[in-house]
């Protein structure tokens, strides 16, 4: 069960209610998230992050994140998304949001 402490606020969607995760999902954001920043550039602020709608949609499609592995940095790990990932990319989805604040 989610730690209810811990919730992502819509900021481009607020009439979205915030989603609890639990603190291992809040961890794994950083590899969820788009890297190439938000559209225009715009800066995020603190414990924000920003999913691109393509992104979502990709991984919702593979089912797997690419990292760099620990032991060669030169090589891509494919790691299959957990249910608790893919309920995050699928709210993700599903309410349109892509700007977020992480509370708690």
């Amino acid at each position: 069960m989610p730690n209810r402490s811990i919730q992502l606020w819509p900021l481009d969607r607020p009439g979205v209610a915030p989603l609890p995760i639990s603190p291992r999902l809040r961890g794994q954001l950083i590899h969820l998230c788009s890297h190439e920043g938000r559209p225009g550039g715009a800066e995020l602020g603190p414990d924000e992050f920003y999913f691109a709608a393509e992104r979502v949609a990709r991984l919702l499609e593979e089912g797997y994140l690419e990292l760099v592995s620990p032991l060669d940095t030169e090589k891509m790990t494919e790691v299959e998304l957990t249910e608790e990932q893919e309920e995050l990319l699928e709210w993700l989805r599903d309410q349109g949001v892509q700007h977020v604040r992480v509370v708690g």
